[in-house]
């Protein structure tokens, strides 16, 4: 199932986190990966460690918010490589902002990035996926948006939400050319973004997880390996929550004496 010798995987927000870990996976088990992202220095790093560690990667610069410089990521993908059957749109950001005090500018840059920024990244790749006979499409959504709410991230749930919205339809257009088009929710995930919520706020959020623990980047970059597989050929248009159990309890009273 993890054999994906002679193909190759594209991943957005790939320097670091769930996309870093994502292209560790796909180069560990015989992909070439190319990274895309806006940091370079990040992104150089991280492609010099998988090729360190004996894969091949390529690292191009990419805006997702900028459908030419994904266009020029694509062709420099083409030329390296000459084609892509993965996709992982994974680029994402999260800034908190309340609806209070929200503003245009708060709303559009989320928007432009997360939700918009999928369909660019794929508009710029579909020539390529619709030439392989593996063709996957993975999308990094989240719980928050399509199944829970938390207080500040309106704007970015929306945008979750709109990525399984997107996925359906997708998902049935590019069902003729052998396309895939999945979804994975992670949960609170340990990632460089947490690096500063301190003890105690971290303490809290693994209270609310059965497993007691945040998730880790390769927990998603899995089941990102299991949506790309031959074994999942036939699953298109589905969502796979990656949490520990986050979204189960009833209450805080469910997790009581566990």
């Amino acid at each position: 199932m993890r054999d994906f010798n002679g193909r190759v995987a594209a991943i957005t927000g790939a320097s670091r986190g769930i996309g870093r870990a994502m292209a560790q996976q796909f180069a560990m088990h015989g992909a070439r990966v190319a990274l895309l992202d806006i940091d370079e220095n990040a992104g150089v790093a991280t492609t010099q460690a998988i090729r360190d560690s004996g894969g091949e990667a390529l690292f191009v610069r990419a805006d997702v918010s900028d459908h030419v410089s994904l266009e020029q990521a694509a062709a420099q993908v083409h030329t390296a490589y000459g084609g892509v059957d993965i996709l992982c749109a994974n680029a994402g950001i999260y800034p908190q902002a309340f609806l209070e005090t929200m503003t245009e500018a708060d709303w559009d840059t989320i928007h432009r990035v997360n939700l918009k920024g999928m369909f660019l990244t794929i508009r710029a790749f579909l020539p390529m996926l619709k030439q392989s006979a593996h063709g996957r499409i993975i999308l990094t959504s989240s719980i928050t948006g399509p199944i829970t709410g938390f207080p500040g991230w309106a704007h970015y749930g929306a945008t979750k939400a709109g990525m399984l919205g997107f996925m359906r339809s997708a998902a049935i257009e590019l069902a003729k050319y052998g396309i895939t088009v999945n979804a994975i929710l992670p949960g609170n995930i340990e990632t460089e973004g947490l690096g500063e919520i301190g003890e105690e706020y971290r303490r809290k959020m693994e209270a609310v997880i059965p497993f007691r623990r945040l998730g880790k980047p390769e927990d998603v970059a899995h089941a990102a390996l299991f949506f790309a597989s031959d074994e999942a050929s036939y699953i298109t248009g589905q969502t796979l929550v990656v949490d520990g159990g986050q979204v189960l309890p009833e209450s805080s009273l469910a997790l009581e004496d566990l």
